[in-house]
C-alpha cells in the first residue's frame, strides 16, 4: 500500500504553511493531481534561488535534495531548466516557496 500523500494535497499544505508564516508561495506548474512529482523552488526575497526534489536514498526513503542552483550571472538558464523538466514530465508540479530559511518548509 502506498502511503504517499496525493500531490495536490502536499502542494496545498506547503503553500498554506509558507503563507501562514509570512512567506510567499505559488504553483508555477500544476501536475497530475494524485501522483505527480513535486519540484520546489526555494528562495528568499527572490534571491539565492535553488531547486529541491526528492531523491531516493539507499534505505528506500526519498529525501529533499538540492538538485540545482540559479547562477546569478545567467538567471534565464534556471528557468529554461524548469521548462525542460516540465516538457519531459507533464505530470510534474513546480512550486515556488519564498521566505527566510525556506528549507525548513520541506524539512531539508
Amino acid at each position: 500500500m502506498d502511503s504517499r500523500l496525493p500531490a495536490h494535497l502536499e502542494v496545498s499544505a506547503l503553500i498554506r504553511r509558507v503563507n501562514g508564516e509570512g512567506g510567499f508561495a505559488m504553483v508555477l506548474a500544476k501536475g497530475e493531481q494524485d501522483a505527480g512529482t513535486i519540484l520546489v523552488v526555494l528562495s528568499h526575497n527572490g534571491s539565492n534561488v535553488r531547486l529541491h526534489e526528492r531523491m531516493p536514498e539507499l534505505d528506500g526513503t526519498r529525501r529533499w535534495r538540492c538538485s540545482k542552483t540559479q547562477d546569478p550571472e545567467n538567471p534565464f538558464e534556471f528557468q529554461e531548466y524548469l521548462d525542460r523538466r516540465k516538457r519531459q514530465d507533464p505530470d510534474l508540479w513546480i512550486v515556488e516557496l519564498d521566505g527566510a530559511d525556506a528549507e525548513r518548509f520541506i524539512g531539508a
